[in-house]
């Protein structure tokens, strides 16, 4: 959630967590595209990945980034495209990446 604050006559924005996650966009892209989903559905053995191994978080944050937008790049394109190549550069996708594994667990 953006929160606007006003001191001395200057606007400015301070980024809060939403909905217990980094940002919206984490929020966002977890509750719309990766929920319901398990770490089989990625190709990722549950006895196999850890959350406390950093190699296996980035393995998989990058495999559901390349899921994710490989999805949205076969719906859309031109402008709206790269409006969604924006919103999903702002996504904490090791944080999408512990929560599937912890909830494997």
């Amino acid at each position: 959630m953006i929160k606007n604050t006003n001191n001395n006559k200057r606007n400015t924005m301070s980024i809060e967590t939403y909905n217990g996650w980094t940002n919206y966009e984490t929020w966002r892209i977890q509750l719309e595209v990766i929920d319901g989903m398990t770490l089989e559905d990625f190709g990722f053995d549950l006895h196999e990945v850890d959350t406390d191994d950093v190699a296996d978080v980035e393995r998989l944050a990058g495999t559901l980034e390349m899921f994710t937008c490989e999805l949205i790049e076969g719906q859309s394109s031109g402008f709206a495209l790269d409006l969604a190549h924006s919103f999903l550069a702002r996504v904490d996708w090791a944080e999408i990446a512990e929560h599937l594994i912890a909830d494997a667990r």
